[in-house]
């Protein structure tokens, strides 16, 4: 077996093996915990999330108010583009590691073409594994001294951000800036 057809066939498996991980990453539970304070009223940011929360999808699904908590849950889908862009890599990654096949098992040419058929295989997975219901729990904390309103929120790390952004600014919340500035 020549070494260029070794290496190929090393390298086609490389492929492989880092798009299977590249699958598991992209439907990876990202569920954080973070602490928002305001300086507004508890009433006032409540209302706010709450409203926010629901002109988003999410329903509330209940509260215990002796540890004033609340419960939100949302379906949260896969992202089509996403999807395609997994279906197209394993296709031609499926497509290298038949050609190789042909190569190196000239005998069985040209049925190692059909691992391309495996290739829309990988979008399939992954909105399997990505659709799922997510919650969001969120807890009034007693106050820390000057500042009146202080929430744990525990949810998905993207749906932290994009509430910290979006309604940032009008409810004037604030967190200690990990999750805008993390390299994850």
């Amino acid at each position: 077996m020549p070494s260029i057809t070794t290496s190929t066939l090393l390298l086609t498996l490389l492929l492989g093996i880092g798009l299977i991980f590249f699958l598991r990453a992209a439907s990876k539970d990202r569920t954080t915990v973070v602490e928002l304070r305001s300086s507004r009223p508890p009433l006032e940011v409540l209302d706010g999330l709450a409203g926010w929360l629901q002109r988003r999808g999410w329903s509330a699904v209940g509260g215990d108010p002796t540890s004033q908590r609340l419960r939100f849950e949302g379906e949260v889908e896969a992202s089509p583009a996403l999807a395609l862009l997994l279906g197209g890599l394993a296709t031609l990654g499926a497509a290298a590691l038949a050609l190789v096949v042909c190569q190196l098992l000239p005998d069985t040419a040209p049925w190692p073409l059909l691992l391309i058929l495996l290739g829309p295989l990988a979008s399939v997975v992954y909105r399997r594994r990505a659709r799922r219901r997510e919650s969001l729990e969120l807890r009034l904390l007693d106050p820390d001294g000057p500042v009146p309103t202080t929430l744990r929120l525990r949810a998905h790390r993207d749906e932290l951000i994009a509430l910290e952004q979006e309604l940032g600014r009008t409810l004037n919340l604030r967190s200690d800036g990990r999750l805008l500035h993390s390299p994850i």
